[in-house]
């Protein structure tokens, strides 16, 4: 028995389009657990002790010599900076990247994140370990900028699969084409995608053709995506063309043609479109005319020829 649209609506990947088409938000709220709250009071208690101390020894309630006093002041600073890079990356770990349904993509973007993290750690201990750390930062800044030249593209690809990761133009399993590259998606890198090719140079029809195509991720970014299995609606329309003189029996042709497509298709799937009809009735593009049977039609061709054509 075929499913309803009720049925297809609670599948997740269908029920996440849903909401990414209509703009719904997820109707449960993101909460901190324990071991969340626990760190949280951690990191407010060292924060306030680092404030408390740093007060204490600049007003020489704790005295200290002056090249002491300064090493620890550079300590208590970097300390601070240290433990509210720590918070705010878990706010951002429970409350934003928290919404995100897939685990694997939230656990990848958490990894970014605490590489990010771990990079602006180790920024603030080099500046507490030099004391000219402005010339310190001025140096690993301009290195920075000398390897990001180097790196340009790897670094741009590496943001484009973070890009691909958060909007998800396509995953997995997809089919897609961008620029000249047609086929289905097997691999997304932290680089490059991988596709299996359908069609392509030495094929006409819709088959593969045992050829693999890598790109760069960057491409994502600066080029058109076709994707053939949007959830919502995953068929795609085509249409067959004949050529019939003028004097045909036209509806003859019309029956026969829509006979023979409904008897390929099959009434399961002709269920299945009405079906997936009324998914699209949901979004925005419900006012789109989608019918759940062939239809025929015939267009006046240049070569004085009608164009019979079934869609």
């Amino acid at each position: 028995m075929a499913e309803t649209a009720e049925e297809i609506s609670q599948r997740p990947e269908i029920r996440k389009e849903l909401q990414r088409a209509t703009g719904e938000k997820r109707a449960e709220t993101v909460k901190a657990g324990g071991r969340d709250k626990f760190w949280f009071i951690i990191q407010a208690l060292i924060f306030l002790g680092c404030v408390a101390v740093y007060f204490l020894v600049g007003s020489k309630v704790i005295p200290l010599p002056q090249a002491n006093a300064r090493v620890v002041v550079r300590i208590l600073r970097g300390t601070a900076l240290i433990v509210i890079l720590l918070a705010i990356a878990r706010v951002v770990s429970v409350y934003a990247l928290g919404r995100i349904e897939d685990s694997s993509t939230r656990f990848t973007l958490q990894r970014v994140m605490h590489l990010v993290v771990a990079l602006v750690i180790v920024v603030i201990a080099v500046s507490i370990i030099f004391v000219n750390w402005y010339g310190a930062l001025a140096a690993l800044g301009i290195g920075s900028v000398i390897i990001g030249l180097a790196v340009q593209t790897p670094m741009k690809s590496f943001i484009a699969w973070i890009y691909i990761l958060v909007r998800q133009p396509f995953r997995v399993g997809d089919r897609i084409q961008i620029g000249e590259a047609t086929g289905d998606v097997i691999d997304v890198g932290y680089l490059d995608t991988t596709l299996w090719e359908f069609g392509g140079k030495y094929l006409s029809g819709d088959h593969p053709s045992g050829r693999l195509i890598k790109f760069p991720n960057e491409k994502v970014l600066d080029e058109i995506i076709y994707n053939y299995s949007w959830p919502l609606f995953p068929y795609v329309w085509n249409e067959i063309k004949f050529y019939v003189a003028f004097n045909a029996d036209l509806e003859f042709i019309a029956s026969t043609m829509q006979k023979v497509v409904e008897q390929e298709l099959g009434e399961e799937m002709l269920k299945r479109v009405e079906t997936y009809r009324d998914l699209l009735a949901r979004t925005p593009v419900d006012e789109l005319e989608v019918r759940e049977r062939p239809r025929v039609i015939f267009r006046v061709s240049e070569n004085t020829w009608l164009e019979a054509i079934v869609r």
